[in-house]
């Protein structure tokens, strides 16, 4: 087996805390947190509660398919932000990782489209990254077992279903 980094549910406490403190520190005050779904989700929760940020929102999108395996560019999904709420705010986007980087590059241009000010946040940057993050906690060039995706899924989806 290849060598992982591997991001237990208690380094992973530290780690959001250590994350949020560099944000605090540099003197930025987020008006809204911003995760992007699916793995930036739990680290922007946590961000959010850290800096007394109550307005958390999320973007849908879809790039990775599987361990080093992508589609040609990442994607937007539904259920789609109103891009209107961003108007004149301070947004911070937090994500898991900037592996390379599209994902969070795409996401901070279409806020900075519409925000007064946006700043990236990650637990982790890789070297590859197209895009330097504001705030990283920690840089390798590992792929990555993160504790809320590392163990197989309960019911694997094979299909919509009827609720």
């Amino acid at each position: 087996m290849d060598e992982r980094e591997i991001l237990t549910w208690e380094t992973y406490g530290a780690a959001v805390r250590e994350l949020a403190q560099a944000v605090a520190d540099s003197g930025f005050v987020p008006d809204i947190v911003l995760g992007i779904a699916r793995g930036g989700l739990v680290p922007a929760g946590s961000v959010a509660y850290a800096l007394d940020c109550k307005s958390l929102f999320t973007m849908n999108v879809e790039f990775y398919t599987g361990v080093g395996t992508t589609r040609e560019e990442p994607t937007l999904l539904p259920p789609f932000l109103d891009l209107n709420e961003l108007r004149d705010a301070s947004v911070l986007v937090v994500d898991d990782v900037a592996d390379s980087g599209r994902t969070l590059e795409l996401v901070a241009r279409v806020c900075d489209e519409h925000a007064g000010t946006v700043r990236t946040a990650v637990i982790y940057e890789k070297p590859r990254s197209v895009i330097t993050p504001d705030y990283a906690w920690k840089r390798t060039d590992l792929w990555i077992n993160f504790p809320w995706s590392s163990e197989p899924v309960i019911t694997p989806r094979t299909g919509v279903q009827d609720a």
